[in-house]
């Protein structure tokens, strides 16, 4: 009976843990949600629908950190081109998708030239 239990308990508190991190993972250059089952990670090869970006990238990781432009994480080797695909064994696709701090500039830069120059 108890091992009924367990089982039951664990499926349900896995389903809210997996509903919970499933949230809002986008992708990191364009902002289009992640569509997928919960629980699952993008493999090396997907990427974004809307914009063809690699999902399965530092960008998109919740061990990357923008502030430092580095992995959290102590264990895992450093990456060079934190855009592109790699083969990261602790990547979790993070829920801090949305338009990256370049589109957001550029996005600023040209409106600030059609305010002046019309």
């Amino acid at each position: 009976m108890a091992g009924l239990f367990y089982a039951l308990f664990g499926y349900w508190m896995r389903g809210r843990k997996l509903i919970i991190n499933h949230m809002n993972k986008a992708c990191h250059a364009c902002g289009q949600l992640w569509e997928s089952t919960p629980g699952s990670q993008p493999g090396r090869g997907e990427t974004c629908v809307k914009c063809g970006t690699d999902l399965h990238c530092c960008l998109n990781c919740s061990l990357f950190d923008p502030a430092s432009y580095t992995c959290t994480s102590r264990s895992a080797e450093p990456v060079k081109d934190k855009e592109k695909r790699n083969f990261c064994d602790e990547f979790a696709m993070g829920s801090k998708g949305g338009p990256g701090k370049g589109a957001q500039k550029n996005d600023d830069m040209n409106q600030k030239w059609k305010d002046i120059f019309g």
